[in-house]
């Protein structure tokens, strides 16, 4: 697991919904149940701040970070589409994006972490609209027009577009392995398991289920296949991470405690 993989879990998963900041030192003590080094931490943060996606701040307890509004918004997205709240019924359309030339790789990865597959090298498609697209298309200076289009052969057309934009299989297969990889890492955690064990293996089903944001774009049901192995494991995802949290977020708040003794908090200068 990488430092700034790791550090984008931990604040949008446990430390968003306490205020987005944390002390340098509760960052280390955090990731420490991962096998992740204090110096990673540290020169992940880093990187993070020229990124723009933390904001160094001073805390009573020493210096800390806090999210910047671009990587909250980040954040509130994906958590959405990690826990599946507030998504709508799909209408039949599809968002179809065709570009006046190639999208540079960074942009392309953008955009399928958005939930768009490619059609070729001038054309994107996704089951929904993203509003963050033109702001991706028009950092990449790649010019395009967009269209909300339903297949003219139905439900059999738009599954054939899907064919095309997702390979389903490899997805199934990758779905189906991370339920046997991380059924051990979750079920050896009992009632008798310190809150420190449910949160490392909290940690790290999250971590594995998050990867899918940049694989599947969460297609409807009439588009997938019967009997979808995605289905039975968010089935997977949802009871253990439900059933781990508690403890985990026991572990969390001791972390910001131990280093956090109250007080006042201000910002350092940029």
């Amino acid at each position: 697991m990488q430092a700034r993989s790791a550090l984008f879990d931990l604040y949008g998963d446990y430390l968003r919904p306490r205020g987005g900041r944390a002390p340098v030192a509760a960052l280390v003590r955090l990731l420490a149940p991962l096998g992740i080094a204090p110096p990673a931490v540290r020169t992940a943060v880093s990187r993070m701040v020229r990124q723009g996606w933390l904001h160094p701040m001073r805390l009573v307890s020493g210096p800390g970070y806090l999210l910047t509004p671009k990587a909250a918004r980040r954040l509130d997205e994906a958590a959405a589409r990690i826990y599946r709240t507030g998504r709508a019924g799909w209408d039949g359309r599809f968002d179809l994006v065709l570009l006046h030339g190639p999208l540079p790789k960074r942009e392309a990865n953008r955009l399928a972490f958005l939930g768009y597959g490619s059609l070729g090298e001038h054309a994107w498609v996704a089951p929904r609209a993203a509003d963050e697209v033109d702001l991706v298309l028009a950092e990449a200076a790649v010019g395009y027009e967009r269209f909300s289009a339903a297949h003219a052969a139905g439900s059999p057309g738009a599954a054939e577009v899907v064919g095309k934009a997702w390979d389903l299989d490899e997805l199934a297969r990758s779905y189906e392995g991370f339920v046997a990889d991380l059924r051990p890492v979750v079920t050896t955690v009992t009632a008798r398991s310190s809150d420190e064990e449910a949160y490392a293996a909290r940690f790290r089903l999250v971590h594995a289920w998050r990867s899918f944001l940049f694989r599947d774009p969460q297609l409807p049901p009439s588009l997938l296949p019967p009997r979808w192995p995605g289905a039975s494991a968010a089935g997977f995802f949802d009871r253990h991470s439900a059933r781990l949290r508690p403890a985990a977020d026991r572990y969390v708040e001791r972390c910001l405690q131990s280093v956090t003794r109250g007080g006042r908090v201000g910002f350092s200068e940029p």
